[in-house]
């Protein structure tokens, strides 16, 4: 792989949200769709985004793609402010430094072009020979296993198969960032380990920085860090095997499902400063005190 635009630097910030939010519809018919989030990405790193449908995941990556703008907050990629920056500088910016994977395959492909050919007209914005761009096109499609293929139109390829060809498209310019929703969404585990090799391949010999939308949880340890979005917010971060609750700026925190069995919503807790830190615990049904130390906070 080859052509990457290089990072600013190891620590940079390659993604940034600061009190993110954005609305759907009209007056009187809204629907808010991300409540504030609070995000950043360093550049090079990997982040899987988990979350139950309609939690606003993919809707966050339309944003850091710059395809719709956010109601309120701040959004940077790699410090440029995509709230500024105007559709045809966003388009640029999604040619040359960002790849895209949508959810539905079919939209990140030339229907009628060949496997191949779609590989190499999505490196349009280099300035790669012919014969350069074949061949960075067939190493990325032996990489997801559709070499065989290549000649065949993208339209009649199965399923699977465009999802994977989808993958190797965004790749193709070797972006700085890239964003994939449900990349592994329609194929069986074997293509799918393949699909993430790939990534991680690029992560490995590109720093190139990923964000990838998933239900699949080996996608998510493969990535390395999870955030898991729900009701429009970040309320949990998995890193290195270890899961942590985010206490959110007005000071909310969602707790797992798991936790929830015993603290269920709308259910009264009290919360108890000790010395290890901070203590939950249920009210009684009966409206007694729960005895324990520290003081309530």
């Amino acid at each position: 792989m080859s052509e990457a635009v290089a990072p600013t630097g190891a620590a940079a910030t390659a993604v940034r949200c600061d009190a993110l939010v954005h609305v759907y519809g009209v007056v009187g018919q809204e629907v808010t769709a991300l409540r504030g989030v609070d995000l950043e990405v360093g550049s090079g790193e990997m982040v899987a985004l988990l979350g139950p449908s309609g939690a606003g995941k993919s809707t966050l990556l339309w944003i850091l793609a710059g395809l719709m703008r956010p109601t309120a907050g701040l959004v940077e990629v790699y410090g440029r402010n995509l709230r500024n920056i105007s559709a045809a500088e966003a388009t640029d910016i999604r040619l040359r430094e960002v790849g895209i994977v949508m959810q539905n395959p079919a939209r990140n492909l030339l229907s009628h072009e060949t496997a191949i050919g779609n590989v190499m007209f999505a490196q349009r914005p280099t300035r790669r020979r012919y014969r350069t761009k074949r061949t960075r096109a067939l190493d990325l499609l032996e990489a997801v296993g559709l070499r065989s293929v290549g000649t065949r139109p993208a339209g009649r390829l199965s399923g699977g198969e465009q999802q994977r060809l989808a993958v190797a498209v965004a790749l193709a310019n070797g972006p700085r960032l890239l964003l994939a929703d449900e990349p592994t969404s329609q194929l069986d585990r074997a293509s799918a380990d393949a699909v993430v090799d790939l990534i991680r391949a690029a992560n490995a010999d590109l720093g190139t920085t990923v964000v990838a939308v998933t239900h699949d949880p080996e996608v998510g340890a493969a990535l390395g860090r999870t955030v898991t979005i729900r009701d429009g917010r970040v309320g949990g971060e998995g890193r290195g095997g270890q899961e942590y609750i985010v206490v959110g700026r007005d000071g909310s925190v969602q707790l797992r499902d798991d936790l929830l069995e015993v603290l269920p919503p709308g259910s009264l807790a009290q919360a108890r400063r000790t010395s290890e830190g901070i203590e939950l615990r249920p009210v009684p049904t009966d409206g007694e005190e729960t005895p324990g130390t520290g003081s309530d906070i």
